[in-house]
């Protein structure tokens, strides 16, 4: 489990209990040690969240204290938002249903001047603008996963047709034009493919990225620093 996930979980389990929590009682329902726990709350409460108590005795949340579920600030839950609609317009259908499951969980804890503000955001994405490609970039997507090998047959710009097989290491979104990154085993290179020029279908054979072949290797041949991205 992330630590993120952890920390939300611990908050969730304090909020509207009368009594403390005991942090043995926490540690078992998370599967972590008690001294994870310790350290947890100890971090949650250096960051301003007021839970009262101590080891040994149990925690709880200080009376009256009312913390905005996720602790989002009405500028990160836009951002979510508009995240999700450039998801659900651009990245698949796989993506798409992530996103949208992402945000209903998300809405079911928001308080609602929040939810009202998250709503009102004014940037807006057409919805299923790649409807046509999106199964593509679905199965491109879980290929890049499972590290399969590809054949694929491809037309370049000219209309010229090579047939290749190639590592697929990456997607990335240019507007209205995805690319795929891969490692091309006919060109011993890195190349970009459009999949909108291209069929292909899985060998059955599995890669493993190597540090010469890998995805770092594929963004500083591209000239891309991986930390741009993420």
């Amino acid at each position: 489990m992330r630590r993120a996930d952890r920390l939300f979980l611990i908050i969730n389990a304090l909020q509207g209990r009368r009594t403390a929590l005991p942090a043995r009682r926490l540690a078992d329902s998370l599967g972590v040690s008690l001294r994870t726990i310790y350290r947890d709350v100890s971090d949650l409460q250096t960051s301003g969240v007021p839970i009262e108590g101590e080891a040994g005795v149990g925690y709880l949340l200080r009376k009256g204290s009312d913390i905005p579920p996720l602790m989002f600030t009405a500028e990160e839950l836009e951002a979510l938002v508009v995240g999700t609609r450039f998801v659900r317009a651009f990245a698949g259908e796989r993506l798409a249903r992530g996103a949208q499951a992402a945000m209903l969980k998300i809405d079911a804890v928001l308080p609602a001047d929040l939810r009202g503000r998250a709503e009102r955001s004014r940037v807006f994405v057409p919805q299923r603008w790649y409807e046509a490609k999106s199964g593509a970039v679905d199965a491109l997507h879980e290929a890049i996963s499972a590290h399969r090998v590809l054949s694929i047959v491809y037309r370049d710009e000219a209309g010229k047709e090579s047939t290749r097989e190639v590592e697929p290491l990456c997607l990335a979104c240019w507007g209205h034009v995805w690319t795929l990154g891969a490692w091309c085993r006919m060109r011993r290179d890195f190349r970009n493919f459009r999949p909108d020029r291209m069929q292909f279908a899985a060998t059955g054979e599995i890669f493993a990225e190597t540090q010469e072949r890998g995805l770092d290797a594929y963004l500083a041949h591209s000239g891309v620093p991986r930390q741009r991205i993420e």
